[in-house]
Protein backbone atom coordinates (compact mmCIF):
# COMPACT_ATOMS: atom_id res chain seq x y z
CA UNK A 1 0.00 0.00 0.00
CA UNK A 2 1.62 3.30 -1.29
CA UNK A 3 1.60 5.95 1.22
CA UNK A 4 1.91 9.93 0.40
CA UNK A 5 2.06 12.96 2.77
CA UNK A 6 1.46 16.80 1.74
CA UNK A 7 0.44 15.66 -1.96
CA UNK A 8 -1.97 17.99 -4.47
CA UNK A 9 -5.19 16.66 -4.86
CA UNK A 10 -4.77 16.94 -8.87
CA UNK A 11 -1.54 14.62 -8.32
CA UNK A 12 -3.07 12.26 -6.32
CA UNK A 13 -6.21 12.00 -8.77
CA UNK A 14 -3.55 11.02 -11.45
CA UNK A 15 -1.74 8.35 -9.09
CA UNK A 16 -5.00 6.65 -8.47
CA UNK A 17 -5.90 6.37 -11.46
CA UNK A 18 -2.66 5.27 -12.78
CA UNK A 19 -2.51 2.38 -9.91
CA UNK A 20 -5.67 1.68 -11.69
CA UNK A 21 -3.56 0.70 -15.24
CA UNK A 22 -5.08 3.90 -16.87
CA UNK A 23 -3.55 3.86 -20.38
CA UNK A 24 -5.37 6.81 -22.06
CA UNK A 25 -7.85 9.70 -20.89
CA UNK A 26 -9.89 10.79 -23.83
CA UNK A 27 -11.16 14.54 -23.56
CA UNK A 28 -11.61 17.94 -24.09
CA UNK A 29 -10.33 19.71 -21.04
CA UNK A 30 -11.61 22.71 -19.58
CA UNK A 31 -10.47 25.88 -17.06
CA UNK A 32 -11.42 23.82 -14.36
CA UNK A 33 -9.28 21.02 -15.25
CA UNK A 34 -6.34 22.68 -15.59
CA UNK A 35 -4.65 21.43 -12.18
CA UNK A 36 -5.40 18.01 -13.39
CA UNK A 37 -4.48 19.11 -16.62
CA UNK A 38 -1.12 19.80 -15.08
CA UNK A 39 -1.02 16.37 -12.98
CA UNK A 40 -1.48 14.76 -16.23
CA UNK A 41 1.36 16.24 -18.06
CA UNK A 42 4.29 14.60 -16.02
CA UNK A 43 2.26 11.22 -15.93
CA UNK A 44 2.65 8.04 -17.55
CA UNK A 45 -0.91 8.43 -18.93
CA UNK A 46 -1.54 9.90 -22.41
CA UNK A 47 -4.00 12.21 -22.86
CA UNK A 48 -5.76 12.11 -26.03
CA UNK A 49 -7.57 15.31 -27.10
CA UNK A 50 -10.56 15.05 -29.21
CA UNK A 51 -12.72 17.43 -30.99
CA UNK A 52 -15.75 16.95 -29.31
CA UNK A 53 -16.39 15.31 -25.51
CA UNK A 54 -19.32 12.83 -27.25
CA UNK A 55 -16.00 11.28 -29.37
CA UNK A 56 -14.23 11.27 -26.27
CA UNK A 57 -16.55 9.31 -24.65
CA UNK A 58 -17.46 6.88 -27.40
CA UNK A 59 -14.00 5.91 -26.97
CA UNK A 60 -13.31 5.53 -23.85
CA UNK A 61 -16.22 3.30 -23.99
CA UNK A 62 -15.01 1.42 -26.88
CA UNK A 63 -12.16 0.87 -24.77
CA UNK A 64 -13.62 -0.81 -22.16
CA UNK A 65 -15.75 -3.00 -24.74
CA UNK A 66 -12.72 -4.03 -26.24
CA UNK A 67 -10.16 -4.65 -23.24
CA UNK A 68 -12.91 -4.93 -19.95
CA UNK A 69 -10.71 -2.54 -18.38
CA UNK A 70 -12.38 0.95 -17.58
CA UNK A 71 -12.11 3.53 -20.25
CA UNK A 72 -11.46 7.40 -18.92
CA UNK A 73 -12.72 10.89 -20.52
CA UNK A 74 -12.69 14.03 -19.13
CA UNK A 75 -14.87 17.26 -19.88
CA UNK A 76 -14.84 20.94 -18.38
CA UNK A 77 -18.32 21.67 -16.06
CA UNK A 78 -22.03 22.69 -17.42
CA UNK A 79 -21.48 22.39 -21.47
CA UNK A 80 -18.64 19.92 -21.66
CA UNK A 81 -20.49 17.57 -18.80
CA UNK A 82 -23.78 17.79 -20.90
CA UNK A 83 -21.54 16.50 -23.99
CA UNK A 84 -20.65 13.80 -22.23
CA UNK A 85 -24.66 12.57 -21.50
CA UNK A 86 -25.25 10.35 -24.98
CA UNK A 87 -22.06 8.35 -24.07
CA UNK A 88 -22.85 8.11 -20.45
CA UNK A 89 -25.94 6.62 -21.23
CA UNK A 90 -24.00 4.58 -24.57
CA UNK A 91 -21.83 2.93 -21.92
CA UNK A 92 -24.23 2.39 -19.77
CA UNK A 93 -27.09 0.40 -21.88
CA UNK A 94 -23.93 -1.01 -23.66
CA UNK A 95 -22.78 -2.76 -20.56
CA UNK A 96 -18.91 -1.14 -21.45
CA UNK A 97 -17.16 -0.07 -18.35
CA UNK A 98 -16.35 3.86 -18.55
CA UNK A 99 -15.26 6.07 -16.04
CA UNK A 100 -16.15 10.04 -16.77
CA UNK A 101 -14.39 13.06 -14.85
CA UNK A 102 -15.60 16.55 -15.10
CA UNK A 103 -14.53 19.56 -13.31
CA UNK A 104 -16.85 22.51 -11.18
CA UNK A 105 -16.31 25.81 -10.05
CA UNK A 106 -14.95 26.08 -6.74
CA UNK A 107 -17.58 24.67 -4.14
CA UNK A 108 -15.96 26.24 -0.94
CA UNK A 109 -15.66 29.74 -2.13
CA UNK A 110 -16.67 31.37 -5.69
CA UNK A 111 -17.35 34.92 -7.24
CA UNK A 112 -18.57 33.85 -10.34
CA UNK A 113 -22.03 33.39 -8.98
CA UNK A 114 -24.44 30.47 -11.09
CA UNK A 115 -22.05 31.43 -14.12
CA UNK A 116 -21.74 27.44 -16.15
CA UNK A 117 -23.16 25.80 -12.91
CA UNK A 118 -24.97 22.71 -13.81
CA UNK A 119 -25.67 20.04 -10.94
CA UNK A 120 -24.14 17.90 -13.16
CA UNK A 121 -23.66 14.60 -10.51
CA UNK A 122 -27.88 14.66 -10.15
CA UNK A 123 -27.59 14.92 -14.20
CA UNK A 124 -25.61 11.88 -14.36
CA UNK A 125 -26.90 9.49 -11.24
CA UNK A 126 -29.83 7.86 -13.27
CA UNK A 127 -27.86 6.90 -16.36
CA UNK A 128 -24.35 5.59 -14.45
CA UNK A 129 -23.78 2.71 -12.02
CA UNK A 130 -22.51 5.77 -9.33
CA UNK A 131 -22.27 9.34 -9.61
CA UNK A 132 -20.31 11.20 -6.90
CA UNK A 133 -18.36 15.16 -6.05
CA UNK A 134 -15.21 14.75 -4.27
CA UNK A 135 -15.60 17.01 -1.57
CA UNK A 136 -11.81 16.63 0.27
CA UNK A 137 -8.86 15.60 -1.38
CA UNK A 138 -8.25 12.93 1.44
CA UNK A 139 -10.96 10.90 -0.38
CA UNK A 140 -9.93 10.61 -3.36
CA UNK A 141 -8.01 6.98 -3.67
CA UNK A 142 -11.05 5.13 -2.29
CA UNK A 143 -13.45 6.95 -4.34
CA UNK A 144 -11.59 6.31 -8.02
CA UNK A 145 -11.14 2.06 -6.03
CA UNK A 146 -14.87 2.47 -5.74
CA UNK A 147 -15.77 3.86 -9.04
CA UNK A 148 -13.56 1.20 -10.82
CA UNK A 149 -14.88 -1.77 -9.01
CA UNK A 150 -18.37 -0.82 -10.21
CA UNK A 151 -17.85 0.29 -13.56
CA UNK A 152 -16.18 -3.33 -14.13
CA UNK A 153 -18.60 -5.37 -11.95
CA UNK A 154 -21.21 -7.30 -13.85
CA UNK A 155 -23.02 -5.65 -15.50
CA UNK A 156 -20.45 -2.93 -16.18
CA UNK A 157 -21.40 0.46 -17.17
CA UNK A 158 -20.71 3.87 -16.66
CA UNK A 159 -19.54 5.55 -13.85
CA UNK A 160 -18.83 9.43 -12.68
CA UNK A 161 -16.19 11.68 -10.58
CA UNK A 162 -17.01 15.52 -9.97
CA UNK A 163 -13.42 17.23 -9.38
CA UNK A 164 -14.19 21.15 -8.09
CA UNK A 165 -11.77 23.40 -8.82
CA UNK A 166 -10.63 24.42 -5.44
CA UNK A 167 -10.47 20.79 -4.42
CA UNK A 168 -7.80 19.67 -7.53
CA UNK A 169 -5.77 22.22 -5.82
CA UNK A 170 -5.55 21.76 -1.91
CA UNK A 171 -3.16 19.56 -0.53
CA UNK A 172 -4.34 16.42 1.26
CA UNK A 173 -1.97 15.71 4.50
CA UNK A 174 -1.83 11.91 4.18
CA UNK A 175 -3.72 9.47 1.75
CA UNK A 176 -2.53 6.06 0.32
CA UNK A 177 -3.70 3.88 -2.74
CA UNK A 178 -5.96 0.83 -2.13
CA UNK A 179 -4.71 -2.55 -4.00
CA UNK A 180 -6.65 -3.59 -6.82
CA UNK A 181 -8.37 -6.78 -6.51
CA UNK A 182 -9.99 -9.12 -8.56
CA UNK A 183 -12.85 -10.39 -6.75
CA UNK A 184 -14.00 -14.10 -7.79
CA UNK A 185 -17.44 -14.50 -9.19
CA UNK A 186 -19.85 -17.26 -7.62
CA UNK A 187 -21.22 -19.90 -8.70
CA UNK A 188 -24.43 -21.08 -9.86
CA UNK A 189 -26.89 -22.52 -7.33
CA UNK A 190 -26.38 -26.59 -7.16
CA UNK A 191 -30.04 -26.99 -7.35
CA UNK A 192 -30.43 -24.76 -10.30
CA UNK A 193 -27.76 -26.31 -12.02
CA UNK A 194 -29.66 -29.79 -11.77
CA UNK A 195 -33.28 -28.55 -12.75
CA UNK A 196 -31.62 -26.82 -15.89
CA UNK A 197 -29.85 -29.92 -16.75
CA UNK A 198 -33.40 -31.96 -16.60
CA UNK A 199 -35.27 -29.15 -18.59
CA UNK A 200 -32.62 -29.71 -21.33
CA UNK A 201 -33.05 -33.07 -21.15
CA UNK A 202 -36.68 -33.13 -21.42
CA UNK A 203 -36.78 -30.06 -24.19
CA UNK A 204 -37.31 -31.79 -27.39
CA UNK A 205 -36.41 -28.42 -29.72
CA UNK A 206 -34.22 -26.69 -27.09
CA UNK A 207 -31.96 -23.60 -28.63
CA UNK A 208 -29.07 -21.38 -27.29
CA UNK A 209 -29.61 -17.69 -27.15
CA UNK A 210 -25.69 -15.79 -27.22
CA UNK A 211 -26.04 -11.88 -25.89
CA UNK A 212 -23.98 -9.11 -25.52
CA UNK A 213 -23.39 -10.19 -21.95
CA UNK A 214 -21.55 -13.77 -23.29
CA UNK A 215 -18.72 -11.81 -25.01
CA UNK A 216 -16.00 -12.31 -22.73
CA UNK A 217 -12.92 -14.24 -23.16
CA UNK A 218 -13.45 -17.35 -20.54
CA UNK A 219 -17.71 -17.25 -21.65
CA UNK A 220 -16.14 -17.81 -25.57
CA UNK A 221 -14.64 -21.67 -24.87
CA UNK A 222 -17.04 -22.43 -22.53
CA UNK A 223 -19.98 -22.01 -24.91
CA UNK A 224 -18.19 -23.62 -27.71
CA UNK A 225 -17.32 -26.59 -25.34
CA UNK A 226 -21.18 -26.71 -24.55
CA UNK A 227 -22.62 -26.48 -28.01
CA UNK A 228 -19.48 -29.03 -29.71
CA UNK A 229 -20.72 -31.73 -26.47
CA UNK A 230 -24.75 -31.45 -26.93
CA UNK A 231 -24.97 -30.61 -30.46
CA UNK A 232 -27.56 -28.03 -29.31
CA UNK A 233 -28.26 -25.24 -31.85
CA UNK A 234 -27.48 -21.61 -31.74
CA UNK A 235 -28.36 -17.71 -32.54
CA UNK A 236 -27.26 -14.36 -31.20
CA UNK A 237 -28.23 -11.24 -30.65
CA UNK A 238 -26.95 -8.48 -32.82
CA UNK A 239 -24.74 -7.57 -30.00
CA UNK A 240 -23.59 -11.21 -29.51
CA UNK A 241 -22.42 -11.38 -32.97
CA UNK A 242 -19.27 -13.62 -33.34
CA UNK A 243 -18.96 -14.65 -29.67
CA UNK A 244 -18.91 -18.27 -31.19
CA UNK A 245 -18.10 -18.21 -34.85
CA UNK A 246 -20.76 -17.49 -37.59
CA UNK A 247 -19.34 -20.49 -39.96
CA UNK A 248 -20.00 -22.80 -37.32
CA UNK A 249 -22.35 -25.70 -38.73
CA UNK A 250 -24.88 -25.46 -35.99
CA UNK A 251 -25.18 -21.21 -36.22
CA UNK A 252 -28.80 -20.35 -37.33
CA UNK A 253 -28.19 -16.75 -37.41
CA UNK A 254 -28.45 -13.47 -36.19
CA UNK A 255 -31.77 -11.73 -34.51
CA UNK A 256 -31.75 -8.41 -35.86
CA UNK A 257 -34.99 -7.90 -35.91
CA UNK A 258 -37.51 -8.67 -33.00
CA UNK A 259 -40.29 -10.60 -35.39
CA UNK A 260 -40.37 -10.75 -39.13
CA UNK A 261 -37.32 -12.35 -39.99
CA UNK A 262 -36.43 -15.77 -41.28
CA UNK A 263 -34.31 -17.09 -38.14
CA UNK A 264 -37.59 -16.06 -35.96
CA UNK A 265 -39.08 -19.11 -37.48
CA UNK A 266 -37.00 -21.52 -36.01
CA UNK A 267 -37.38 -19.36 -32.80
CA UNK A 268 -40.99 -19.48 -32.60
CA UNK A 269 -40.17 -23.56 -33.30
CA UNK A 270 -38.39 -24.09 -30.25
CA UNK A 271 -39.75 -25.17 -26.88
CA UNK A 272 -36.67 -24.07 -24.62
CA UNK A 273 -34.83 -21.09 -24.72
CA UNK A 274 -31.36 -21.59 -23.34
CA UNK A 275 -30.25 -17.24 -22.82
CA UNK A 276 -26.45 -17.05 -22.32
CA UNK A 277 -25.71 -13.40 -21.25
CA UNK A 278 -28.86 -11.90 -22.51
CA UNK A 279 -30.99 -9.31 -20.93
CA UNK A 280 -33.78 -7.01 -22.04
CA UNK A 281 -31.74 -3.18 -22.69
CA UNK A 282 -30.70 -5.21 -25.92
CA UNK A 283 -34.44 -5.46 -28.24
CA UNK A 284 -35.09 -8.80 -27.41
CA UNK A 285 -34.99 -11.38 -30.06
CA UNK A 286 -38.32 -13.28 -28.88
CA UNK A 287 -41.20 -12.24 -26.82
CA UNK A 288 -42.19 -14.46 -24.19
CA UNK A 289 -46.24 -15.60 -24.10
CA UNK A 290 -47.56 -17.74 -21.00
CA UNK A 291 -47.58 -21.22 -21.69
CA UNK A 292 -45.58 -20.83 -24.06
CA UNK A 293 -42.00 -21.80 -24.72
CA UNK A 294 -39.50 -21.92 -21.39
CA UNK A 295 -36.51 -20.20 -20.82
CA UNK A 296 -33.63 -20.76 -18.99
CA UNK A 297 -31.70 -17.30 -18.12
CA UNK A 298 -27.92 -17.90 -17.51
CA UNK A 299 -25.93 -14.65 -16.61
CA UNK A 300 -23.89 -12.95 -13.75
CA UNK A 301 -27.53 -11.11 -12.64
CA UNK A 302 -31.00 -12.12 -12.15
CA UNK A 303 -33.33 -11.39 -14.66
CA UNK A 304 -35.09 -7.93 -14.89
CA UNK A 305 -38.64 -9.21 -15.33
CA UNK A 306 -40.28 -7.85 -18.34
CA UNK A 307 -44.27 -8.41 -19.88
CA UNK A 308 -42.25 -10.13 -22.96
CA UNK A 309 -39.23 -12.07 -20.16
CA UNK A 310 -40.04 -13.78 -17.24
CA UNK A 311 -37.68 -16.75 -17.68
CA UNK A 312 -39.01 -19.97 -15.76
CA UNK A 313 -35.07 -20.65 -14.42
CA UNK A 314 -32.13 -18.89 -14.09
CA UNK A 315 -28.06 -19.57 -12.84
CA UNK A 316 -26.93 -17.04 -11.23
CA UNK A 317 -22.94 -16.78 -10.81
CA UNK A 318 -20.03 -16.48 -13.54
CA UNK A 319 -21.75 -17.53 -17.18
CA UNK A 320 -18.70 -19.57 -17.86
CA UNK A 321 -18.72 -21.50 -14.84
CA UNK A 322 -22.70 -22.34 -14.92
CA UNK A 323 -22.17 -23.81 -18.97
CA UNK A 324 -18.65 -25.61 -17.82
CA UNK A 325 -20.63 -27.87 -15.24
CA UNK A 326 -23.50 -27.68 -17.54
CA UNK A 327 -21.37 -29.17 -20.22
CA UNK A 328 -19.89 -31.65 -17.64
CA UNK A 329 -23.31 -32.76 -17.08
CA UNK A 330 -24.81 -32.95 -20.30
CA UNK A 331 -24.36 -34.75 -23.77
CA UNK A 332 -25.65 -35.42 -27.13
CA UNK A 333 -29.43 -36.05 -26.10
CA UNK A 334 -31.32 -38.57 -28.93
CA UNK A 335 -34.58 -37.07 -28.12
CA UNK A 336 -33.75 -33.89 -29.37
CA UNK A 337 -34.77 -33.02 -32.66
CA UNK A 338 -33.22 -30.27 -34.74
CA UNK A 339 -34.22 -31.01 -38.70
CA UNK A 340 -36.44 -27.76 -38.56
CA UNK A 341 -33.48 -25.41 -37.47
CA UNK A 342 -31.28 -27.07 -39.79
CA UNK A 343 -34.02 -26.50 -42.95
CA UNK A 344 -34.45 -22.78 -41.83
CA UNK A 345 -30.64 -22.38 -41.28
CA UNK A 346 -30.34 -23.40 -45.03
CA UNK A 347 -32.91 -21.00 -45.99
CA UNK A 348 -31.05 -18.51 -43.84
CA UNK A 349 -27.81 -19.15 -45.20
CA UNK A 350 -29.83 -18.97 -48.66
CA UNK A 351 -31.36 -15.26 -48.23
CA UNK A 352 -27.81 -14.09 -47.06
CA UNK A 353 -26.15 -15.26 -50.27
CA UNK A 354 -29.15 -13.30 -52.33
CA UNK A 355 -27.41 -10.35 -54.02
CA UNK A 356 -23.87 -10.82 -53.25
CA UNK A 357 -22.60 -9.96 -56.64
CA UNK A 358 -25.42 -7.76 -58.11
CA UNK A 359 -23.87 -5.34 -60.36
CA UNK A 360 -26.40 -2.41 -59.61
CA UNK A 361 -25.28 0.94 -58.60
CA UNK A 362 -25.38 2.82 -56.25
CA UNK A 363 -24.45 -0.75 -54.49
CA UNK A 364 -27.21 -2.46 -52.80
CA UNK A 365 -26.67 -3.37 -49.10
CA UNK A 366 -26.22 -6.92 -49.79
CA UNK A 367 -23.48 -6.50 -51.88
CA UNK A 368 -21.98 -3.98 -49.92
CA UNK A 369 -22.22 -6.09 -46.85
CA UNK A 370 -20.52 -8.97 -49.16
CA UNK A 371 -17.81 -7.11 -50.37
CA UNK A 372 -16.96 -5.33 -47.35
CA UNK A 373 -16.21 -9.13 -45.66
CA UNK A 374 -14.26 -10.47 -49.01
CA UNK A 375 -11.44 -7.68 -47.98
CA UNK A 376 -11.64 -8.36 -44.46
CA UNK A 377 -9.57 -10.97 -42.89
CA UNK A 378 -10.93 -12.76 -39.78
CA UNK A 379 -9.66 -10.85 -37.23
CA UNK A 380 -10.55 -7.58 -38.72
CA UNK A 381 -13.03 -5.20 -37.21
CA UNK A 382 -15.45 -3.64 -38.55
CA UNK A 383 -17.02 -0.25 -36.04
CA UNK A 384 -21.01 0.29 -37.18
CA UNK A 385 -22.84 3.41 -36.80
CA UNK A 386 -27.02 3.14 -36.54
CA UNK A 387 -28.74 2.65 -39.62
CA UNK A 388 -30.69 0.53 -41.46
CA UNK A 389 -27.12 -0.86 -42.92
CA UNK A 390 -26.88 -2.14 -39.31
CA UNK A 391 -29.49 -4.56 -39.51
CA UNK A 392 -28.43 -5.99 -42.97
CA UNK A 393 -24.50 -6.08 -41.28
CA UNK A 394 -25.83 -7.83 -38.48
CA UNK A 395 -28.02 -10.36 -40.82
CA UNK A 396 -25.60 -11.21 -43.82
CA UNK A 397 -21.99 -10.06 -42.01
CA UNK A 398 -19.90 -13.46 -41.16
CA UNK A 399 -18.37 -12.94 -37.83
CA UNK A 400 -16.04 -15.98 -36.81
CA UNK A 401 -14.08 -14.44 -33.97
CA UNK A 402 -15.80 -12.41 -30.67
CA UNK A 403 -15.52 -8.55 -30.92
CA UNK A 404 -14.84 -8.08 -34.47
CA UNK A 405 -18.48 -6.22 -35.06
CA UNK A 406 -18.67 -3.52 -33.35
CA UNK A 407 -22.37 -2.28 -33.09
CA UNK A 408 -25.08 -0.55 -29.83
CA UNK A 409 -27.89 -2.04 -29.80
CA UNK A 410 -28.63 -0.90 -26.67
CA UNK A 411 -28.69 2.92 -27.13
CA UNK A 412 -28.82 2.48 -30.93
CA UNK A 413 -26.84 6.03 -31.18
CA UNK A 414 -26.11 7.89 -34.22
CA UNK A 415 -22.59 9.36 -34.11
CA UNK A 416 -20.33 6.37 -32.43
CA UNK A 417 -19.40 4.75 -35.58
CA UNK A 418 -16.15 6.46 -36.09
CA UNK A 419 -14.93 7.39 -32.54
CA UNK A 420 -15.33 3.50 -32.03
CA UNK A 421 -13.45 2.59 -35.40
CA UNK A 422 -11.15 5.11 -34.37
CA UNK A 423 -10.44 3.56 -30.91
CA UNK A 424 -10.61 -0.08 -32.17
CA UNK A 425 -7.40 1.22 -34.23
CA UNK A 426 -5.58 2.84 -31.62
CA UNK A 427 -5.80 -0.54 -29.68
CA UNK A 428 -4.97 -2.95 -32.67
CA UNK A 429 -2.85 -0.72 -35.39
CA UNK A 430 -1.92 -4.41 -37.04
CA UNK A 431 -5.41 -5.27 -37.85
CA UNK A 432 -7.73 -4.27 -40.59
CA UNK A 433 -10.43 -1.69 -39.07
CA UNK A 434 -13.01 0.01 -40.82
CA UNK A 435 -15.67 2.21 -39.35
CA UNK A 436 -18.93 2.36 -41.46
CA UNK A 437 -21.48 5.39 -41.35
CA UNK A 438 -24.19 6.63 -42.95
CA UNK A 439 -24.55 10.48 -44.14
CA UNK A 440 -26.15 11.36 -41.00
CA UNK A 441 -24.51 9.41 -38.22
CA UNK A 442 -20.98 10.29 -39.57
CA UNK A 443 -21.86 14.48 -39.72
CA UNK A 444 -22.79 13.90 -36.38
CA UNK A 445 -18.64 13.15 -35.33
CA UNK A 446 -17.30 13.76 -38.16
CA UNK A 447 -15.05 16.38 -36.29
CA UNK A 448 -12.59 13.52 -35.22
CA UNK A 449 -11.66 12.60 -38.28
CA UNK A 450 -8.92 15.33 -37.00
CA UNK A 451 -8.07 13.30 -34.52
CA UNK A 452 -7.54 10.62 -36.73
CA UNK A 453 -4.91 12.34 -38.81
CA UNK A 454 -3.31 13.72 -35.60
CA UNK A 455 -3.05 9.72 -33.93
CA UNK A 456 -1.91 8.71 -37.15
CA UNK A 457 -4.12 6.11 -37.47
CA UNK A 458 -4.83 3.18 -40.37
CA UNK A 459 -8.27 3.38 -40.41
CA UNK A 460 -10.78 3.09 -43.30
CA UNK A 461 -14.11 4.91 -43.16
CA UNK A 462 -17.28 3.84 -45.41
CA UNK A 463 -19.71 7.08 -45.54
CA UNK A 464 -23.00 5.26 -47.40
CA UNK A 465 -24.69 8.07 -48.63
CA UNK A 466 -28.54 8.68 -49.36
CA UNK A 467 -28.96 12.09 -48.63
CA UNK A 468 -31.61 11.21 -45.84
CA UNK A 469 -32.13 9.49 -42.86
CA UNK A 470 -32.74 6.28 -44.24
CA UNK A 471 -33.70 3.98 -41.65
CA UNK A 472 -36.88 6.60 -40.30
CA UNK A 473 -37.60 7.17 -44.13
CA UNK A 474 -37.63 3.37 -44.22
CA UNK A 475 -40.05 3.29 -41.04
CA UNK A 476 -41.77 6.18 -42.27
CA UNK A 477 -42.89 4.18 -45.64
CA UNK A 478 -43.74 1.27 -43.34
CA UNK A 479 -46.24 2.66 -41.36
CA UNK A 480 -48.07 4.02 -44.56
CA UNK A 481 -47.06 7.96 -43.66
CA UNK A 482 -46.05 9.95 -46.94
CA UNK A 483 -42.35 10.52 -47.92
CA UNK A 484 -41.25 14.09 -46.10
CA UNK A 485 -39.05 15.54 -43.71
CA UNK A 486 -36.30 13.18 -43.98
CA UNK A 487 -33.72 14.61 -46.78
CA UNK A 488 -30.16 16.67 -46.41
CA UNK A 489 -27.84 17.76 -48.60
CA UNK A 490 -24.00 17.04 -47.84
CA UNK A 491 -21.07 18.41 -48.17
CA UNK A 492 -17.83 16.68 -51.04
CA UNK A 493 -17.26 14.08 -48.99
CA UNK A 494 -13.70 13.61 -50.80
CA UNK A 495 -12.95 17.42 -50.53
CA UNK A 496 -13.88 17.06 -47.10
CA UNK A 497 -11.49 13.75 -45.77
CA UNK A 498 -8.78 15.49 -47.50
CA UNK A 499 -9.35 19.21 -46.18
CA UNK A 500 -8.44 17.25 -42.81
CA UNK A 501 -5.42 15.48 -44.46
CA UNK A 502 -7.09 12.65 -45.18
CA UNK A 503 -7.23 10.49 -48.00
CA UNK A 504 -10.89 11.06 -50.51
CA UNK A 505 -12.64 8.56 -52.65
CA UNK A 506 -15.71 8.02 -54.24
CA UNK A 507 -17.34 4.74 -55.58
CA UNK A 508 -18.44 5.31 -59.04
CA UNK A 509 -19.28 1.75 -59.64
CA UNK A 510 -19.46 -1.55 -57.73
CA UNK A 511 -17.38 -3.38 -59.47
CA UNK A 512 -14.03 -0.87 -58.70
CA UNK A 513 -15.06 -1.27 -54.79
CA UNK A 514 -13.33 -4.45 -53.53
CA UNK A 515 -10.04 -3.07 -55.55
CA UNK A 516 -10.75 0.39 -53.77
CA UNK A 517 -10.76 -0.80 -50.27
CA UNK A 518 -7.54 -3.37 -50.65
CA UNK A 519 -6.01 -0.08 -51.91
CA UNK A 520 -6.78 1.97 -48.95
CA UNK A 521 -5.50 -1.22 -46.80
CA UNK A 522 -2.43 -1.09 -48.54
CA UNK A 523 -1.73 2.36 -48.37
CA UNK A 524 -2.64 2.81 -44.87
CA UNK A 525 -2.86 6.26 -43.41
CA UNK A 526 -6.68 7.30 -43.12
CA UNK A 527 -8.82 7.03 -45.72
CA UNK A 528 -12.77 8.11 -46.62
CA UNK A 529 -14.74 6.19 -48.90
CA UNK A 530 -18.21 7.81 -50.18
CA UNK A 531 -20.76 4.86 -51.02
CA UNK A 532 -23.63 5.64 -52.92
CA UNK A 533 -26.52 3.03 -51.72
CA UNK A 534 -29.79 1.89 -52.95
CA UNK A 535 -31.86 1.14 -50.05
CA UNK A 536 -34.97 -0.01 -52.01
CA UNK A 537 -34.38 -3.53 -50.79
CA UNK A 538 -34.66 -2.85 -47.52
CA UNK A 539 -38.23 -4.69 -48.17
CA UNK A 540 -35.91 -7.86 -48.06
CA UNK A 541 -35.26 -7.69 -44.29
CA UNK A 542 -38.42 -8.35 -43.57
CA UNK A 543 -39.93 -11.87 -43.84
CA UNK A 544 -41.33 -12.61 -47.50
CA UNK A 545 -43.98 -15.51 -48.77
CA UNK A 546 -40.83 -18.11 -49.09
CA UNK A 547 -40.25 -17.22 -45.36
CA UNK A 548 -43.76 -17.45 -44.22
CA UNK A 549 -43.83 -21.29 -46.13
CA UNK A 550 -41.17 -22.10 -43.82
CA UNK A 551 -42.34 -21.26 -41.15
CA UNK A 552 -45.20 -23.44 -41.84
CA UNK A 553 -43.24 -26.21 -42.67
Amino acid sequence: MKEFKNIKASDLFIKALENEGVEYIFGVPGEENLDLLESLRTSKIKLILTRHEQGAGFMAATYGRLTGKVGVCLATLGPGATNLVTAAAYAQLGAMPMLMITGQKPIKQSKQGRFQIVDVVNMMQPITKFAKQIVNATTIPSLVREAFRLAEEERPGAVHLELPEDIAAEYAESSHLFTVNNARRPDADKKALKQAVEMIRNAKHPLLLVGAGANRKRIVNALKGFVEKTGIPFFNTQMGKGVIGGYHHLYLGTAALSSGDYLHCAIDQSDLVINAGHDVVEKPPFFMEHGGKHVIHINFNSAEVDDVYFPQLELIGDIATSFIHLTDKLEAIPTHDFKYFMRVREHVQANMHEGTDDPRFPMIPQRLVADVRKVMPEDGIIALDNGVYKIWFARNYQTPEPNTVLLDNALATMGAGLPSGMMAAMLYPKRRVMAICGDGGFMMNSQEMETAIRLKLNLVVLVLRDDSYGMIRWKQAGNGFADWGLEFGNPNFVAYAKSYGAHGHRVEATEDFVALLESCYNEKGVHLIEVPVDYSENKRVLIDELAEKICLI
